[in-house]
């Protein structure tokens, strides 16, 4: 930077031909002006002007450098000005991570990419516990709270979970009336793909009551089979509220047992920790905590 102020006061000292007046328009003293000319002529081991009681003239040498002096100020300004317009218009690839819920984020992620068309979408979906640092990352969408202090987060919304079934099924097999009675039902089943495991259904009971084994009838990794599957009347589903909005408005779905449910969730999209985001990161952020949950994001 010292060397970057001394093409500037050289310029300047160049176009007025006075320390003083340089050193005026420079807001320093006509002596700094003269110490940084002394030390560029130093470093340069070249006399750049020549000083009089009178006038400030360049040397055949100061002319030479007076003309690179401006072409790389000049591109410094293009620089800093294609930074700006950079900052003003969201572009570039963008790295994101998504849950397997393509229901809760394609459509916003299709609306997303109409209203930034020079931004590239490079998506990942997947359950598993991704390194957004190690893997490089932009973003990730991830339900529970944030644990990783190298990421900063902003939160979208929250979901509940909720057993349904079609009404077909539950005409032929009965409600359920409390969660002991799914011991007699078929349950379509969620495995987490990271660790094998299947997914608790989140009911109330009473503490002295152990945990239920619920009948497996179907297991899968995904949401889109087991709401299919609950459709067709083949079962008891225990789903994310937002994967099944227009089957439960229409009636082809059901919620059961909803005294007993407690289990909430959360979305949080998570992005490298930085003082200033990029643009592209910043719009994704601001755009999916509008749109993925409007009606309950804060």
């Amino acid at each position: 930077m010292d060397s970057l102020n001394g093409f500037v006061v050289f310029v300047q000292v160049a176009e007025t031909r006075s320390f003083v007046a340089a050193g005026r328009l420079l807001g320093v003293s006509a002596s700094a002006v003269g110490k940084s000319v002394a030390r560029l002529e130093e470093k340069l081991g070249v006399r750049l002007f020549h000083r009089s009681t009178r006038s400030v003239t360049l040397t055949a040498e100061g002319t030479l450098f007076l003309e690179r002096s401006r072409r790389i100020l000049a591109e410094i300004e293009a620089a800093e000005l294609e930074l700006s317009h950079a900052s003003a218009a969201p572009r570039g690839r963008l790295r994101v991570s998504l849950p397997l819920v393509s229901s809760l984020v394609l459509p916003v992620l299709g609306e997303f990419m109409r209203e930034f068309p020079e931004i590239e979408l490079d998506l990942d979906f997947s359950d598993r516990m991704v390194d957004v640092i190690e893997e490089g990352f932009d973003a990730v969408v991830r339900t529970g709270e944030p644990a990783d202090s190298r990421l900063s987060a902003r939160r979208l919304g929250t979901f509940q979970m909720l057993p349904v079934a079609a009404p077909e099924y539950l005409a032929r097999r009965g409600t359920p009336q409390i969660p002991a009675d799914l011991l007699e039902h078929s349950c379509l089943h969620y495995r987490f793909p990271s660790s094998g495991k299947l997914e608790t259904w989140g009911l109330r009971q009473a503490p002295a009551e152990p945990e239920l084994q619920l009948p497996t009838s179907m297991v899968c990794n995904n949401i889109e089979t087991r709401v299919c599957f609950a459709l067709r009347g083949l079962g008891i589903a225990y789903l994310p509220d937002f994967s099944i909005r227009e089957p439960l408005l229409d009636g082809r779905l059901q919620p059961i047992l909803s005294e007993y449910v407690e289990h909430t969730g959360v979305f949080h999209v998570l992005w490298p920790a930085s003082k200033h985001p990029s643009p592209k990161v910043r719009a994704l952020v601001d755009f999916l905590h509008a749109h993925v949950f409007p009606a309950t994001t804060p």
